[in-house]
């Protein structure tokens, strides 16, 4: 037993970890269950997929400029857009619905964290169902999973961002000026959990995007993992 513990610790100290691993199963005949290699699949394209996801969203106009995910203005505030714009005030409604645009790109790197942490309780059993499951069946599980808590851990930095932005003055601008019509009335508004939940929307959507292209464009599967996973999908 001491000397085949020596050899294994032998082993380890000259390799790197994805190569002392292969090493091992194959010197003792462990063999990778199907399961296990599905499982870090769908973890590694979820992985993949958020972080472009990140990175697209965080860019300059990441937001603002996608039209697929570029936060309008809220329903509640349409009577105020029509009632500024009537009297000239078209530039405050703009400048507001950059800014909030702006708050989602300068926070949505805080999404990246809390989507991993979530990848490392995924279980077996839930890789094999989202493998055989649609064309965003990974991002649906995550979004059922992680998207009370990722709206939660956004809001802080949603706040703060609309603040450094310049979005916060740009509303009371807007609803201070439109208080100055007469007769106008408008309801109020959670402004910044309204901004945090069409920025976690417009993630959602952006993983979801990534999500379909691993599954269905072998030159999206970047990966020899990825490859070996999704791309024998449609040989089955």
């Amino acid at each position: 037993m001491k000397t085949r513990r020596s050899q294994l610790l032998l082993l380890c100290a000259g390799l790197p970890l994805q190569a002392q691993l292969k090493d091992i199963f194959g010197k003792f005949g462990a063999k990778s269950k199907a399961g296990d290699k599905n499982s870090l699949g769908i973890k590694e394209a979820l992985s993949i997929g958020l972080t472009n996801a990140v990175g697209f969203a965080s860019r300059p106009d990441g937001f603002f400029a996608n039209t697929l995910i570029k936060i309008l203005l809220p329903e509640k505030l349409k009577p105020v857009e029509r009632g500024l714009r009537m009297v000239g005030g078209a530039k405050l409604i703009d400048d507001f619905v950059l800014g909030m645009n702006r708050a989602a790109e300068k926070a949505a790197p805080v999404a990246k964290d809390i989507f991993l942490d979530s990848l490392k309780r995924m279980s077996i059993t839930d890789a094999m169902q989202l493998l055989r499951g649609g064309d965003t069946a990974a991002t649906d599980f995550f979004r059922k999973n992680t998207g009370e808590p990722l709206v939660k851990a956004f809001r802080p930095p949603i706040t703060e961002s609309m603040e450094s932005v310049g979005a916060m003055k740009a509303y009371n601008d807007m609803t201070a000026r439109f208080k100055q019509i007469p007769f106008m009335r408008a309801d109020s508004i959670d402004i910044e959990g309204y901004v945090t939940t069409k920025a976690v929307d417009g993630l959602f959507l952006l993983v979801g995007e990534e999500e379909k292209k691993i599954r269905t464009n072998p030159a999206a599967q970047i990966t020899p993992l990825l490859k070996d996973v999704f791309g024998s999908l449609g040989k089955r």
